[in-house]
């Protein structure tokens, strides 16, 4: 098997990547700026030329992709066609399609939901044998600055709202499973989505259980804070740019005003033994 990581130098992307080579596959990863992980044989280009994405997939098996953050419905269209078009000049048995959020089940008006969705469509629509993998939320989130600060986890979500928070980490075994092989793996009470639109199936990624915000506080010894999204977003822009700032803080409003209680819960292991929140906060 030969491997393909798109985003292999972002916080994601490079965790599968880490995890794949660290395995002893043969992974090359896909990277615009930044450095691929040890042991991973770079690849520079960019999702917008086709040409170069078809490259990048000469001679590989297996593929994990994750868009980067950009949420312009013809700019992320263009990118799944070029992925859909390099994986099936490649002949890719298994491609692994990390949504980057859990994604609710109807359109939003929320850019950054409403892409991924479309590109799900567009990939189990395709033909190609596809596994959609759909995180809560990552622990790392919290390490951002002022998050946890005087006592205090500050976040933008309701309190009372149960989330399986995991980690990078889990992310990467969880991606690593799917890609291998995970049929056996799948818990008997907690299967993941049927097919529906095409080959593959939707896995919904989370940590071992789902924790209220005061429960995740609690954990670090503080009390829980809901934050305000428009403070939540002028932080961000420190970070990134504000559009995208303002895309990501749309998320955590309409999850604030429309979300279920269950659209940030558990899901499938796969066979990965997945971190709680005690222990990563015992390792951090």
């Amino acid at each position: 098997m030969r491997f393909l990581v798109f985003g292999a130098a972002g916080a994601q992307g490079g965790a599968v990547a880490r995890t794949l080579a660290e395995s002893g596959y043969e992974v090359r990863g896909f990277v615009r700026t930044g450095k691929a992980p040890r042991g991973v044989e770079p690849f520079r280009g960019d999702l917008g030329d086709a040409a170069r994405v078809k490259e990048a997939f000469a001679g590989v098996t297996h593929a994990s992709v994750v868009l980067p953050m950009v949420y312009e419905p013809e700019t992320v269209a263009a990118f799944t066609r070029h992925v859909i078009s390099g994986a099936r000049a490649a002949g890719v048995r298994r491609l692994v399609f990390n949504t980057g959020n859990r994604l609710p089940d109807h359109e939003t008006g929320v850019a950054a939901f409403d892409t991924r969705r479309a590109a799900v469509r567009a990939l189990r629509a395709s033909g190609l044998p596809v596994v959609v993998l759909r995180p809560a939320l990552y622990l790392e989130n919290l390490l951002a600055p002022g998050v946890m600060a005087d006592g205090v986890l500050r976040y933008p979500l309701p309190a009372a709202l149960p989330v399986a928070w995991l980690t990078h980490t889990d992310l990467a075994a969880l991606t690593a499973a799917a890609l291998t092989g995970f049929a056996d793996k799948l818990d008997k009470n907690r299967p993941a989505a049927p097919t529906g639109d095409g080959p593959g199936c939707v896995v919904d990624a989370g940590g071992p259980s789902a924790l209220t915000g005061p429960e995740v506080a609690a954990v670090f010894g503080l009390r829980y804070e809901e934050q305000d999204v428009d403070a939540f977003e002028a932080g961000l822009a420190g970070v990134v740019d504000a559009v995208t700032a303002g895309e990501v803080a749309a998320t955590y409003r309409w999850i604030a005003s429309a979300a279920p209680p269950s659209l940030l819960g558990t899901g499938p292991s796969l066979g990965v033994r997945l971190t709680t929140v005690a222990a990563w906060a015992g390792h951090r």
